[in-house]
């Protein structure tokens, strides 16, 4: 019995490696040139020297950050200082009706007053409570309040990292996200916040490193585009200078 086995899985095998080559060769006749069998060499890892030292000045990022972000439904507002962005959290969560507002814990935030600024909001700030589940609380957040780690002019995308004080939820979960970008944080090319990671090594590397380029975009079903399925649907960057 065990011979007998043996011998149809390496029938099955066989017959794999069969379709396996057809599949192969029926690939290379229509891209009309032979089979490749051997790897190609790669001279060269990683950006080239012109790319590594391409750089955009301060405003040529700015707006090349706004056009990106603008491009793909996101809102950019540029501000001249953190109150300034305390006044526009509150104007817009009074516009919007937000009646459940979370942010991450950080300092820049605790220094916002945002919990007595915003009158008409109750505001959670992450982790605070070790009896909150604070996934459901996020998933109940009209508004989601972050800082960016990083953003890239060059994708318009905004760097998230997370943390304990920062939880990746509230981020992802709320209605609308709004997420302060302190200039200085704002790169030209996106290898300058991937090398970072590399240099910080992997033992430092964060549970989760999150890319936000605009709004939820899904068009896998029916190619019918849908804002809002898998984050949020409203997304405002804001950078401060």
């Amino acid at each position: 019995m065990a011979d007998t086995h043996k011998q149809w899985l390496e029938k099955l095998e066989a017959e794999s490696k069969v379709k396996q080559e057809q599949f192969m060769n029926d690939i290379a006749s229509k891209l009309r040139h032979p089979r490749m069998f051997d790897k190609p060499n790669h001279p060269f890892r990683g950006a080239p020297d012109f790319w590594n030292a391409f750089e955009w000045s301060e405003e040529e990022r700015i707006q090349a950050f706004t056009d990106n972000f603008l491009s793909v439904g996101g809102h950019v507002a540029r501000i001249g200082s953190m109150d300034e962005v305390k006044s526009f959290i509150v104007q817009k969560a009074e516009e919007m009706s937000a009646k459940y507002v979370i942010r991450q814990n950080q300092p820049e935030l605790d220094a916002l007053g945002l919990e007595g600024a915003l009158t008409g909001s109750s505001v959670s700030v992450w982790n605070t409570d070790d009896e909150q589940y604070w996934r459901a609380r996020a998933a109940e957040a009209d508004f989601g309040i972050v800082i960016a780690d990083h953003a890239v002019a060059y994708t318009g995308s905004v760097t998230v990292l997370s943390a304990p004080n920062k939880g990746r939820s509230v981020s992802l979960l709320p209605t609308v996200l709004i997420i302060i970008i302190p200039i200085e944080r704002l790169k030209t090319r996106l290898g300058e916040v991937l090398v970072t990671f590399d240099e910080a090594g992997r033992e430092q590397l964060p549970a989760g490193i999150h890319f936000i380029s605009g709004p939820s975009r899904s068009s896998d079903i029916e190619n019918d585009l849908t804002i809002g399925v898998h984050g949020p649907g409203i997304v405002y960057a804001l950078l401060v200078e």
